[in-house]
């Protein structure tokens, strides 16, 4: 079968260059049919799985686009020739080619499939290369901004957002954490807003900066309905228990439904978080005067601890 699609290939190949000649009579080569054989050829080749020569074939192929200005086609055959290649393992190579295929749809005038090309490459690369796989969904996303499709760009962002995280960025995370936050109030998408703002505050407090991871909280009182919501409630609660260095309340806000199912990378974020100087979970240990008045206050004592619990639930 493999050798049946080989010869296929081949012969398709002998018609392209036919169709590239010319003669006394055929002053111009036939662009289009020798780009149609060599799309052919390449298809051939690659149910061959001889990648190499199918991807050879696409390059052929979008040469021929090319003269002949169809830069939507040669755009195509560019991305064909890149999927090839991350056949044969090269993704490096591969990840070039889908770059420069949605180079050729901006200038086509299509912006969308541009885009989609960007992100299709994010997703080859995102396992082998963090960094590049952040710079093509950041390119996608500014494609789509630019287009005024906000909805399709902010999940773009959000996949660049976490990519940073995940490579322990968090000064560029929180900047595209904010950006994020913008579009989703352009959208009036105002619960993902609480959400990003959550996650704001974890990426604020792994940087060790919690005056920003205030301030985030303090300005997000502006978005309708932060106030009084769930996640308000439980990152003032957070935000106490890292002032007051209460392990216990941090760990107990961490390991809330609300946190731990988060994008896996916040979550991670949310479980990992300690306090500064601590790391583990423990209670806050009694000062030596509690211990030398439990015999004569022991009830006291006992309303104090209370308390305590107390103001960390309200």
């Amino acid at each position: 079968m493999a050798a049946q699609k080989i010869n296929e290939a081949l012969e398709h190949l002998a018609k392209a260059e036919k169709c590239l000649k010319t003669s006394f009579l055929k002053w111009k080569p036939d662009y289009d049919s020798a780009a149609s054989e060599y799309s052919k050829a390449a298809v051939a080749f690659k149910n061959a799985k001889q990648y190499d020569q199918a991807k050879d074939a696409f390059l052929k192929e979008a040469e021929a686009y090319e003269n002949n200005k169809a830069l939507f086609h040669a755009a195509k055959a560019y991305e064909q020739a890149g999927m090839m290649l991350k056949e044969m393992q090269k993704l490096p190579e591969a990840i070039h080619l889908i770059e420069k295929a949605s180079m050729m749809f901006l200038e086509n005038g299509t912006p969308d499939t541009a885009a989609m090309a960007l992100e299709r490459a994010g997703k080859l690369i995102e396992h082998v290369n963090l960094e590049k796989a952040v710079q093509l969904y950041q390119q996608s996303a500014s494609v789509f901004e630019n287009e005024e499709r906000l909805r399709q760009a902010v999940e773009l962002l959000g996949k660049a957002s976490r990519l940073l995280v995940r490579a322990r960025r968090l000064d560029e995370a929180v900047q595209s954490i904010q950006k994020e936050k913008n579009m989703y109030k352009e959208i009036e998408n105002y619960p993902t807003c609480y959400k990003k703002t959550i996650a704001q505050v974890l990426v604020h407090l792994h940087r060790n900066d919690y005056v920003a991871a205030e301030k985030c909280v303090r300005e997000s009182y502006s978005i309708p309905g932060f106030s009084g919501s769930e996640d308000c409630t439980a990152l003032e609660q957070l935000l106490e228990g890292y002032d007051q260095q209460d392990q216990d309340q941090v760990s107990d806000v961490c390991n809330s439904p609300l946190f731990k199912y988060m994008d896996n990378d916040y979550a991670k974020l949310a479980l990992s978080l300690s306090v500064p100087g601590g790391g583990t979970k423990k209670k806050s240990p009694a000062t030596p005067q509690d211990a030398a008045s439990a015999p004569t206050q022991g009830g006291n004592q006992h309303e104090e601890e209370d308390d305590e619990y107390a103001g960390g639930l309200c």
